[in-house]
């Protein structure tokens, strides 16, 4: 039996699975506090929403590991909320306004979900059109364009009258970096965490905690179907999230590929087609108990490498760990306490690791070509467009807007465009390894 599918002792599965969670745990909740904040929810609505992307986490993570005919591809594979879409749909709720926008957020979640398990065995054949020259650019939009949200929550308390803002998000930086640099093993594996608890221990003396998302959240429970809003349709955020859903497809394909190297098991692209489709029924499946779309965690690639527990048993324990979270609500009021400012600092580090795991991506590419060097300098210069310049399409249609006004969608048509063009043929002509033996 190869060691994938092996199951180990109970007492290896819930350290292995605790680990893992560890390692995603503020990953995943910290797009739902994004969203949550730019829809103005209140305290105990946002510690729902948050448990709700813990709960189709979990589910997501159970089916990738464990999987069911053609969905899953049984590696060990944490699934979470992707970073991706959050640009897509704060655009979309700057468009449509905080109300009622929910609903159309998960209307192009559905139907993003719904394409991704159509399109998924024909994706799983047009990796060469995703070489590490295009899905590298993407991922470091995604990072750069994450980064002035971070800094807007810094910006926002700071000019607030009790201005601690700044003082906050520096604390929450130098104490993540410390528990990076001084703190091993799996201490050292949650330093976001521990930076955050200890932003947020400094900042309720200065009454900077509203610590009401404890009490009016539910100990028990979890989100009732579309507790958040009906599915509405819009063709305009139904176009721009189904673009963004090729760049989630990307991000899961390149992640299975990498994961296949290091357990042993080179991914086939029935693997990669089972893969995505778990994707995108687990992308569908969350739209109806108040989740976002599901990708793959790099992040948690990173660390079976590290720590060589390959059992994909060991994952579906921690899958098993983020339903039960996200049926207590009150472990996502928890959360809800850290004050933006905290949760600042904190992404500063944590949306610029995004961005260095594009950078790491782009390593892989051969620069000695010139052509590739301006593909990625066209593509990065389209995508920081509406990041330096958020009005910049404003007198656009609306519907060319929602595409455009993402710097990480006009970014990757822009680099799959320009490498069509003037990529490397001979490398686009290169095929997914196949299962040996």
């Amino acid at each position: 039996m190869h060691p994938v599918d092996q199951k180990p002792p109970l007492p290896q599965l819930l350290a292995g699975g605790l680990q893992h969670v560890a390692a995603m745990y503020a990953g995943v909740v910290a797009p739902p506090l994004i969203i949550g904040a730019a829809v103005g929810l209140s305290p105990g609505q946002l510690s729902l929403l948050i448990s709700a992307s813990l709960f189709t986490a979990g589910l997501a993570t159970l089916l990738q590991t464990l999987g069911v005919w053609r969905f899953g591809a049984r590696l060990p594979l944490v699934n979470g909320v992707t970073f991706a879409t959050v640009a897509p749909v704060l655009a979309i709720v700057e468009q449509h306004g905080e109300r009622g926008s929910l609903g159309v957020v998960y209307g192009a979640t559905l139907v993003g979900g719904l394409l991704v398990v159509l399109a998924a065995p024909f994706f799983s054949r047009l990796t060469r059109f995703f070489p590490p020259l295009v899905t590298g650019t993407v991922i470091t939009l995604i990072g750069v364009s994450l980064l002035p949200v971070a800094v807007g929550w810094i910006a926002d308390q700071q000019s607030s009258a009790q201005g601690s803002g700044l003082l906050l998000a520096a604390i929450t930086l130098v104490a993540v970096l410390a528990f990076n640099r001084f703190l091993s093993g799996f201490a050292g594996r949650i330093a976001l965490l521990l930076g955050l608890v200890v932003g947020t221990l400094v900042a309720w003396p200065l009454g900077e905690v509203d610590s009401s998302a404890l009490t009016e959240a539910p100990a028990f429970g979890i989100a009732t179907p579309f507790h958040f809003g009906t599915p509405v349709l819009d063709v305009a955020a139904t176009v721009s999230m189904a673009i963004v859903m090729l760049v989630v497809m990307a991000e899961s394909t390149a992640d299975m590929l990498a994961l296949g190297e290091i357990v042993e098991r080179p991914t086939s692209e029935r693997t990669l087609a089972d893969g995505l489709r778990a994707d995108g029924f687990a992308t569908a499946v969350a739209t109806v108990f108040g989740g976002f779309a599901c990708t793959a965690f790099a992040q948690n690639v990173g660390l079976v490498a590290l720590t060589r527990m390959v059992s994909r048993y060991v994952v579906a324990a921690s899958g098993a760990m983020l339903v039960l979270l996200g049926m207590f609500p009150v472990t996502g009021g928890i959360i809800a306490l850290v004050p933006q400012p905290v949760l600042g600092g904190a992404g500063l580090v944590l949306f610029g690791s995004v961005a260095v795991a594009g950078v790491r991506t782009l390593a892989k590419a051969s620069f000695e070509r010139p052509a590739n060097i301006t593909i990625v300098a066209a593509a990065l210069g389209i995508g920081l467009i509406p990041i330096a310049a958020p009005e910049f399409y404003a007198h656009f249609p609306s519907a060319v807007r929602t595409v455009l006004d993402s710097g990480i969608s006009a970014g990757c048509v822009a680099a799959v465009v320009l490498n069509l063009v003037f990529g490397d043929r001979a490398a686009m002509r290169r095929k997914v390894p196949t299962p040996t033996g």
